[in-house]
């Protein structure tokens, strides 16, 4: 009876990858600020007449970035940044309404036990965490400086993927329970151990990559593998206090996400080939090789989106891709529990 509880679980995660990727679209397209309202319940309901129009424009004219950016827009215009930022908040809330009913019905039909229950309770909680923190998020934006704050934008995202990868994680231990074998085998801890590392590098670089996309550090140094022709580039701490650097410092913050990329280069094909000098099952084979490709697949991508100054489709490809691999390195580090 385990089976369908992991089923809606995948099909959660599913619409939170779509979430993500429209989340890198909306952000791109400066779509975010366009909705200057939080309203859970009647906000579900779209723009209709001329007259909701004109409403949803005045109130969007009294912000920053229609001063500041976006003076003189038309109706048209705002349409086509509404639109990305409607569906995004739609979207969410469709993700909760599609966790919390089958939620329920799993309960009353008793097919859930209390351990499993507490799990998908703190799921539901850190699902109405992240609406908060995506409201809190364009709140930053609604005052001074048209742009949201890099710690909060960094901070949704962040959300965003530990609940992704708290629904795998359940879904991937309901299909297939840890069982400990009679004689551990040493080799395989280390493998474990490391595969535990690389997913926890690939949050950090997801968490990077979230201060990259908040200062736009990524219109900087389009060229590799060297930045403007450095391998370490000037001007890495040049604002004070220092640590401001690693948060406000394109230079630094692009460099650091780099610096991330190349460790996992190389990590992950040795990871890769640590795991073939081990006897592993064919389901945690393939779980290597598909974290392998995907790490190529995420690097070309990430690579073709700096080059080209990250277009809005490469930009949101590139964002996908980050919860694919992600998804991937805890597929293998799930498997070799």
């Amino acid at each position: 009876m385990q089976k369908p509880i992991a089923i809606w679980l995948f099909i959660c995660c599913a619409l939170v990858f779509a979430m993500i990727v429209v989340g890198g679209v909306t952000r791109l397209t400066d779509s975010g600020l366009s909705i200057v309202e939080w309203q859970p319940i009647v906000g579900t309901m779209p723009p209709i007449t001329q007259q909701d129009w004109d409403v949803l424009l005045e109130k969007y004219r009294a912000t920053p970035q229609y001063q500041q950016v976006n003076k003189g827009m038309s109706v048209d215009e705002f349409k086509s940044i509404f639109w990305w930022e409607y569906f995004h908040r739609v979207l969410g809330r469709l993700i909760g309404l599609v966790f919390f009913v089958p939620f329920v019905y799993f309960l009353v039909k008793k097919q859930i036990d209390r351990p499993l229950g507490i799990k998908l309770a703190g799921i539901f909680v850190l699902g109405g965490l992240q609406g908060f923190m995506g409201w809190y998020m364009v709140m930053s934006g609604l005052v001074n400086d048209p742009h949201v704050s890099q710690y909060r934008l960094t901070a949704h995202l962040g959300l965003a993927f530990v609940i992704f990868a708290a629904m795998f994680w359940v879904a991937l231990g309901l299909l297939s329970p840890k069982s400990t074998p009679a004689k551990p085998d040493e080799k395989l801890l280390n493998l474990r151990r490391f595969s535990f590392s690389l997913s926890s590098l690939i949050f950090f670089m997801v968490l990077s990559g979230g201060f990259v996309a908040g200062i736009r550090a990524g219109l900087a140094y389009n060229t590799f593998p060297l930045m403007n022709g450095h391998v370490i580039p000037p001007d890495l701490f040049v604002l004070e206090p220092w640590y401001r650097n690693f948060f406000d410092n394109i230079t630094l913050v692009q460099f650091d996400h780099r610096l991330i990329a190349w460790i996992l280069a190389f990590s992950v094909p040795f990871f890769w080939f640590k795991s073939r000098q081990v006897e592993l099952p064919g389901t945690t084979r393939l779980a290597c090789n598909v974290f392998l490709l995907m790490l190529g697949v995420q690097i070309s991508l990430g690579i073709a989106t700096l080059l080209n100054a990250v277009p809005i489709t490469l930009g949101a490809s590139h964002q996908g891709g980050a919860v694919l691999l992600f998804a991937a390195s805890l597929w293998v580090s799930h498997r070799l529990r």
